[in-house]
């Protein structure tokens, strides 16, 4: 039997093929973020997949809740050899020194591998007080020596982060449909991932293939310079507390 082969027919769909690998520059899948929703994680098996290179961590939310399971998670997770920031969620009920104090509280900068996060939500949309995520993202960088990364939705993103003011932030996306269509170091492109070692859903997280883990360590820790003057690095006026 004569096989009749017409390419042309093909042509739209190669090149929308070609266009695919060409134009969605994104890395292979790296890292997961956990919760105490995922439960007891056993990151001994965690660490032997190959799709989990580091994890980010609930630590807080607001002013006074704080993940049970943060501290074992922290732990484990970085005596199984894998790379471990946290992140903080962001709320509008209070102000942004009381989050602040609640994640500065449970977070040490010592065991911290990765910049801390301020994961907002997309249900923030159209109701974002600017002065309060600016001044939690300036507590952080002066604790911890380094920019935060910002987690949102695109809809957040376009609504109060795409400005210049903003660049100097790496950004954490969440879209579980298509590719983002802002810029990002991170994008969360499942919330229904597989791993071994954890015992249900889980947030798989991939680079842009213009970043990767070092743009997201943590600085190395200077040596200290003598002195003989103390500079005190945690002064708050009292009276601020209201303000933000």
């Amino acid at each position: 039997m004569k096989l009749n082969f017409n390419l042309g027919r093909f042509w739209p769909a190669l090149i929308v093929l070609a266009l695919v690998q060409l134009f969605v520059p994104v890395a292979q899948a790296q890292g997961i973020d956990v919760s105490k929703y995922q439960g007891k994680i056993n990151w001994t098996k965690v660490a032997k997949s190959k799709k989990v290179k580091f994890v980010y961590i609930r630590a807080t939310e607001g002013s006074t809740i704080r993940d049970d399971y943060y501290k074992t998670n922290v732990a484990a997770a970085r005596k199984a050899g894998i790379l471990v920031g946290s992140y903080h969620v962001y709320s509008s009920k209070t102000t942004a020194y009381q989050q602040f104090a609640n994640f500065k509280s449970l977070v040490a900068k010592k065991h911290q591998d990765l910049i801390p996060v301020l994961d907002i939500e997309g249900h923030h949309s159209g109701r974002l007080y600017m002065a309060r995520v600016d001044k939690i993202l300036e507590l952080m960088e002066k604790e911890y020596g380094v920019n935060p990364m910002i987690y949102t939705s695109e809809k957040v993103y376009r609504e109060h982060f795409a400005t210049k003011k903003y660049a100097k932030y790496h950004i954490f996306v969440a879209k579980y449909e298509g590719y983002p269509e802002i810029r990002f170091t991170l994008w969360q492109y499942s919330r229904t991932g597989r791993v071994k070692g954890i015992a249900g859903d889980v947030d798989l997280d991939k680079f842009h293939s213009k970043h990767g883990l070092g743009d997201i360590r943590m600085p190395r820790p200077r040596k200290k310079k003598s002195t003989a003057e103390a500079i005190p690095v945690d002064s708050v006026a009292a009276d601020s507390l209201g303000t933000a």
